[in-house]
């Protein structure tokens, strides 16, 4: 009884540190916000395009991210295994390829910054002035 208190002392310690909030981010020229429905379009290839028109130019964090785990999740309702399946279909029929991958979150917030049209996602305590958040799912 007495290692289950201890695990669950632990996993409190540790859970405010795994639910962390996912912002979607955008390239300061970019849209002021978009919809839940949209940046799912973008991430899953059924959309290129933001509302004004401007050719879309999602990243993605790398595979086993928590945060990546969390976004796509609140938004494209899938797990790395299944965007995988997906992603290699997309490309093998050539309809598209995945999102380019930014290595970490400073990477991801550096290629939005200077991408036009371009949008990301990051945990919400590491967005600065370099790129505006547009969405909070």
């Amino acid at each position: 009884m007495k290692k289950l208190s201890l695990i669950f002392a632990a996993s409190l310690l540790v859970s405010p540190l795994a639910l962390a909030d996912v912002v979607i981010i955008g390239n300061p020229a970019g849209p002021d916000n978009l919809t839940d429905n949209l940046v799912r379009d973008l991430y899953l290839n059924r959309s290129k395009a933001l509302p004004d028109g401007q050719k879309a130019t999602p990243f993605e964090l790398p595979e086993g991210s928590p945060v990546r785990a969390q976004f796509h999740d609140k938004i494209t309702g899938r797990n790395d295994a299944q965007l995988k399946a997906f992603w290699s279909k997309q490309v093998f029929t050539g309809r598209g390829q995945p999102p380019a991958e930014a290595a970490s979150p400073a990477a991801m917030k550096a290629q939005v910054a200077s991408t036009p049209g371009s949008i990301g996602y990051i945990d919400e305590a590491d967005v600065d002035s370099s790129v505006k958040v547009i969405l909070k799912p």
